[in-house]
């Protein structure tokens, strides 16, 4: 029996221990942005790399996989992913600084529906005629949260909120393009090594960005960069093993209780309160996302009984 079929409700516990682990490390992020703190958004992305390295080297020598899971065969893709992955973490950073929590939650959502559209160009897969509509109907729930940012006015604080928009926009791009490149490490990588060097690429190119402007971070706030990073490693850590006890199709539309944890967090700690616009936005695209999920879950369970049919039976 596969492994994945054994523990479902333990994945999806996993899973949802992810999410929030992964919400409360962007709320930390959001709260050393704040006026006051002002961390730019290079110098986090280097917290958030370099701390997690730890975290997930102690994962990886308490699973025994110390010499063999950091092993690489293609080290270029791994570069290139850390490059567009770098650019994801640190857009999306910057627009949590010019955003409310629950918009860049909600606009962050568009990642997973340009995967979709990034697989077909790019490696080739095959879309149906539903997914593309969902697609659809997932960008246009997007352009609904962007709507407010849409309007062309003069206001310094409108002007500061239209950036916020593209840059989360731009976050979720790279953040889709990353996914492309993961596809295709995983055809001959470990999870273990993609993950670790991602964490070490990431940390790295990060130091590029010293010369613009990096800040000495108060007692607190060097505490709360630092625990970015060890959050961000548990989540990693949370989300990959959640697929080792259930189907990734099973699990996949819990990514989307970070709504609500970015909704309660937004409200209770950044006092920012959600407008209609944003959770109607919100609810479209997350309609769209478990509406592929779904009609893929049924594909999968058809193939699959397609191939028992055609098993020859002893």
């Amino acid at each position: 029996m596969s492994l994945t079929s054994e523990r479902p409700l333990l994945g999806i516990a996993l899973k949802c221990s992810s999410v929030a682990v992964f919400t409360l490390m962007a709320a930390l992020v959001k709260a050393t942005s704040q006026d006051g703190l002002g961390v730019p958004p290079g110098q986090q992305v280097f917290f958030r790399s370099f701390f997690a390295i730890p975290v997930i080297l102690v994962w990886l020598w308490w699973r025994g996989e110390l010499a063999t899971g950091l092993t690489t065969f293609r080290p270029m893709g791994h570069f290139y992913r850390g490059i567009i992955g770098t650019a994801a973490m640190g857009l999306g950073f910057w627009a949590l600084s010019l955003l409310s929590f629950p918009e860049v939650t909600a606009i962050g959502y568009a990642a997973p529906l340009l995967v979709v559209v990034f697989a077909a160009m790019f490696l080739g897969e095959d879309v149906r005629l539903f997914r593309l509509g969902m697609v659809g109907l997932g960008l246009i729930g997007v352009l609904i949260v962007l709507s407010p940012q849409l309007r062309l006015e003069a206001g310094a604080q409108d002007y500061r909120r239209q950036l916020g928009a593209v840059v989360a926009l731009g976050g979720a791009t790279c953040a889709a393009l990353a996914q492309i490149f993961v596809r295709r490490l995983v055809q001959d990588e470990r999870t273990s090594a993609i993950v670790f060097w991602f964490s070490v690429t990431s940390a790295v190119l990060s130091l590029a960005t010293i010369p613009f402007g990096w800040v000495l971070p108060d007692p607190t706030t060097f505490g709360l960069l630092v625990l970015t990073g060890l959050l961000g490693g548990l989540g990693q850590i949370l989300l990959t093993s959640s697929y080792r006890f259930a189907d990734a199709s099973l699990i996949a539309p819990f990514e989307y209780a970070s709504m609500i944890l970015a909704l309660a967090i937004g409200f209770f700690v950044f006092h920012e309160v959600p407008t209609l616009t944003v959770v109607i936005g919100a609810a479209v695209v997350i309609l769209a996302g478990i509406l592929i999920i779904w009609r893929e879950r049924r594909l999968g369970l058809e193939r699959n009984r397609q191939r028992k049919a055609m098993t020859p039976q002893g």
